[in-house]
């Protein structure tokens, strides 16, 4: 009967024991990862003990790291590198080199090697790029080919896309993709509204974004941000009118002369600092 009560003893110390742990603690420890912590950990109070000692919360910031780009795209710059040798070594007239970032894989070529690329990128049973999904451009001002043209296609075969980038400037054309790619028509006008670059053999270059009559292309960096007209409506002939943008700046007089009246001489006035005079001495004689 002793033996009975010592081990039932036992057991209530032990299950005491059990339940004084935090229940904090014991929430965390069963969750391996959280992005917030409990409200009783926040407090940072012990429940269970009745003392209310204070103990450290949880951090919220236990979120893992972000993965290294190269890292994360370690897998498949390889095989772009070996994909871009390829298309190199078959055309080696036209490309004149492959960059790989990331999971992008670009190639440089001529405005006169636009067309080859091409045809061999859509054609070719190991690239199959059928669709042309965007043709962009940028400007480089301090290039002396400033402008650059990068073609964006999509091989829905391969679940692949590549990039072909070409160079031109204000007189020199590039050749028109509208024989390979018949979404490349829209895109070039585009191109030619925004950047002027001059597009060989297109069947219909016209802007196609700013209105008629627009002076000049609104992306180049040269562009004013003004403009070179003004779009207003006139109450007198009821309708839209295009006029040239004058911002000229009326003729303001810098004369020196005050319009104010002068006061006085025009000199701060400051009073002499003040002196105690010491009495004068008593003359001999004198009562």
């Amino acid at each position: 009967m002793a033996a009975r009560s010592l081990a039932s003893r036992s057991l209530f110390a032990a299950a005491s024991a059990r339940s004084s742990v935090p229940v904090a603690s014991r929430a965390v420890a069963a969750r391996a990862f959280s992005s917030t912590f409990p409200k009783s950990s926040a407090r940072g109070q012990l429940q269970g003990d009745g003392k209310g000692d204070r103990v450290n919360p949880v951090s919220p910031f236990s979120e893992p790291a972000g993965v290294n780009p190269v890292d994360q795209y370690k897998d498949v710059i390889g095989p772009l590198h070996d994909f871009g040798s390829y298309i190199t070594s078959c055309l080696p007239k036209f490309i004149q080199q492959f960059s790989v970032v990331k999971d992008e894989l670009t190639l440089y070529v001529a405005p006169d090697a636009v067309i080859p690329t091409l045809t061999f990128l859509r054609d070719h049973t190991q690239t199959q790029f059928t669709a042309c999904m965007d043709i962009s451009g940028a400007d480089y001002p301090t290039r002396s080919q400033r402008f650059e043209v990068v073609y964006h296609l999509l091989s829905v075969q391969y679940n692949a896309r590549i990039r072909v980038k070409t160079y031109a400037d204000e007189v020199h054309p590039v050749p028109s993709a509208t024989s390979i790619f018949r979404s490349a028509d829209w895109y070039e006008r585009e191109i030619w509204d925004m950047y002027g670059v001059f597009f060989l053999g297109h069947p219909d270059l016209r802007r196609i974004l700013t209105d008629y009559g627009f002076e000049g292309h609104p992306l180049r960096k040269d562009f004013p941000l003004t403009g070179y007209s003004e779009v207003r409506y006139d109450e007198e002939k009821k309708r839209v009118v295009s006029e040239p943008l004058q911002l000229t700046q009326a003729f303001r007089n810098f004369e020196a002369n005050s319009p104010w009246e002068q006061v006085g001489e025009g000199q701060s006035y400051k009073p002499n600092p003040f002196k105690l005079t010491p009495p004068k001495p008593k003359e001999d004689g004198k009562k």
